[in-house]
């Protein structure tokens, strides 16, 4: 199954074209540019390496949240762009449950944690257990502190929160706190390309329409708009 996957939740843009399990091109960068400006060039220089054209794409994934709200606007957007014109199916991907799925070869508890500013982090609490993942904790905002208060037994920590926040960790969890590699703590594409295709296969797909971003966090415009309505 050709799939193409995109990540802008943060950041980093990711973009990747499986082949089923095979691998065929994926480009990650971290540059300070925004995502509108490079996203559909990396996709569509990746589609002409791969020698693909949109026609052949057997379906769309794309990273759904949370993290950045005008970063999710945009990948999703561009996915639902692609659905509209191609016909083709689309599956969304939490970024949190990304990030742990890279950890897969840690058998314990997996914690993901995206920045997410204002001294708060995303995040989610994850099983790992022979190459499965299961959910421990709901996808939630919080301070760092009080994630950190919930947890007893040794984990691993990842994501750009984890590395943000690696002092307090290791101060407050001491032992019980081991980290991810450098290298696993940002979405790859073609995690969420491989996420995707297991959905695929069980007919786990979103119309276009329904495709919309998973903030966890309110916006400030919807938390000003409350904050009227109470005053």
């Amino acid at each position: 199954m050709k799939i193409l996957a995109v990540d802008t939740s943060t950041q980093t843009c990711s973009v990747a074209l499986i082949d089923g399990e095979d691998l065929i091109a994926e480009t990650t960068t971290g540059s300070r540019q925004t995502h509108t400006k490079r996203l559909l060039g990396i996709i569509a220089h990746l589609l002409a390496e791969a020698g693909w054209r949109t026609e052949a794409l057997d379906g769309l994934a794309v990273v759904q949240g949370p993290g950045s709200f005008t970063g999710l606007r945009i990948g999703i957007s561009s996915i639902k762009g692609l659905a509209a014109a191609t016909g083709k199916p689309v599956v969304g991907v939490s970024s949190l449950e990304a990030l742990a799925w890279q950890c897969l070869t840690y058998n314990g508890r997996i914690y993901a944690l995206i920045d997410a500013r204002k001294t708060e982090v995303y995040t989610a609490g994850f099983l790992a257990a022979d190459g499965h993942l299961n959910p421990l904790t709901p996808q939630q905002v919080a301070g760092p502190n009080e994630v950190l208060a919930n947890i007893e037994a040794p984990c691993l920590m990842v994501g750009n929160g984890a590395l943000l926040y690696g002092d307090m960790i290791r101060e407050r969890l001491g032992s019980r706190a081991h980290f991810a590699p450098a290298g696993q703590n940002h979405v790859r594409a073609s995690t969420v390309a491989y996420l995707a295709w297991q959905r695929f296969k069980k007919g786990e797909v979103v119309e276009e329409g329904q495709l919309v971003p998973v903030y966890v966090r309110k916006s400030d415009a919807q938390i000003h708009l409350n904050a009227k309505k109470l005053s």
